[in-house]
């Protein structure tokens, strides 16, 4: 242990949002800080769209390989623009399934939810975990890079998904530009 008061399997973190969460993996505990980070988002800043992008796990790159990155909405419009940026950029995102039967996996005896659902469904369990922390009705899409994110030839970081947040962010202005321009009925 690093220390005394490092996190250990079995304790309980309280979330921002106030939810509590068993630690039962200390090696998934980037989504504390992501989950924190999203409600931070939406109560703080007032988000009502939130796109998170993080290298956050094996599973993804395990089932998507290191040219394509894991994409998960609640939000159809959203997935599909950024898919439709991705495509811009040239980089590949691959939309998996939010499927709600696996959100069962992150119960826990002692607390609101576990940070960890184990190795079946890893990508989607990470994923629904952190949409625990989505409100509702906030259009929310997190890309899971962990494949993409290292280039193994080059020995270097690639920077997968920049590229697609930023064309997204720039259709996003566009799109803005010309609901201003046009005349009023």
């Amino acid at each position: 242990m690093v220390s005394g008061a490092a996190t250990r399997p079995g304790d309980v973190h309280v979330s921002a949002a106030g939810l509590s969460v068993e630690v039962n993996d200390t090696d998934a505990e980037g989504r504390l800080t992501l989950a924190d980070a999203l409600w931070y988002a939406q109560q703080h800043a007032g988000a009502k769209t939130v796109v998170d992008i993080a290298t956050l796990t094996g599973a993804a790159g395990i089932a998507l390989g290191q040219d394509t990155g894991a994409l998960f909405a609640n939000s159809d419009s959203l997935a599909h623009s950024l898919e439709s940026a991705g495509r811009r950029a040239g980089e590949k995102l691959w939309r998996l399934p939010l499927n709600n039967g696996l959100a069962k996996k992150l119960d826990s005896p002692i607390a609101d939810l576990k940070n960890y659902a184990g190795r079946w469904g890893g990508a989607i369990t990470a994923a629904l975990f952190l949409h625990e922390f989505v409100s509702a009705g906030a259009a929310w899409a997190h890309l899971d890079v962990a494949g993409p994110a290292w280039d193994d030839d080059a020995g270097l970081p690639t920077g997968f998904g920049a590229a697609t947040l930023t064309e997204w962010l720039l259709g996003q202005q566009q799109q803005q530009q010309q609901q201003q321009e046009q005349p009023e009925a």
